[in-house]
């Protein structure tokens, strides 16, 4: 079994980080604001796939493999980083056009959620988290789990906490932008605020990778 004391230590460390403004938080919102409550929520459920990627690898030791071949991990940063920027691209062109006011401008979903998934795997302070993070919440005592199972149950915990903070700031912003669907100007400004974050998330990336 795994150490209760540590388990319920992970808990609060996983919910304030959750909690704390970064990338994938940013990224969640700004698909709210840009796309409504269904974009919202699709791109939390899109980084959650990201996180159980990460969970997989890191319980079967693949996170190593990642660090001895970071090519393969600069690559991936800067696809995402290009897809990023060209969500940018379209996001402003999407507050150049005139709107309904009826309808808040609605972007492909799967997209979304693919892209969302891509930038949670494309963050190294993701893959850093695992590799470094989540051993320290391993217990090694009599009785205690395989390292595997460990490491899989602690990331499970992790998804779930996540899911929960970013389905419901994607839900919320979503919500914030049909309200003020029916006023073009301040959907407009919305909207290319959320290109700044997409374009600002992709730079990031091209940082990160050198």
């Amino acid at each position: 079994m795994m150490d209760t004391h540590l388990v319920l230590a992970f808990v609060a460390a996983c919910a304030l980080i959750s909690l704390a403004p970064g990338p994938d938080l940013l990224f969640v919102v700004a698909n709210g604001v840009a796309g409504g409550r269904r974009a919202g929520v699709l791109a939390a459920l899109g980084m959650s796939t990201g996180l159980a990627i990460h969970t997989v690898a890191a319980a079967f030791g693949l996170g190593a493999l990642i660090s001895a071949a970071p090519q393969a991990l600069t690559a991936v940063r800067i696809a995402g980083a290009a897809f990023l920027l060209y969500l940018a691209v379209m996001t402003w062109r999407n507050s150049r056009a005139e709107l309904e006011p009826t309808a808040v401008p609605r972007r492909s979903l799967r997209r979304t959620y693919l892209m969302a998934t891509l930038t949670n795997l494309a963050n190294p302070k993701v893959i850093l988290f695992y590799l470094a993070f989540l051993p320290q919440f391993i217990g090694t005592g009599a009785g205690a789990w395989p390292v595997t199972a460990q490491l899989l149950a602690l990331g499970l915990v992790f998804i779930v906490i996540g899911l929960a903070v970013d389905g419901t700031a994607g839900l919320l912003a979503g919500a914030l932008a049909e309200k003020v669907a029916a006023r073009p100007g301040f959907r407009r400004t919305m909207e290319r605020l959320s290109a700044a974050v997409f374009a600002g998330l992709a730079a990031r990336l091209v940082v990160d990778s050198r």
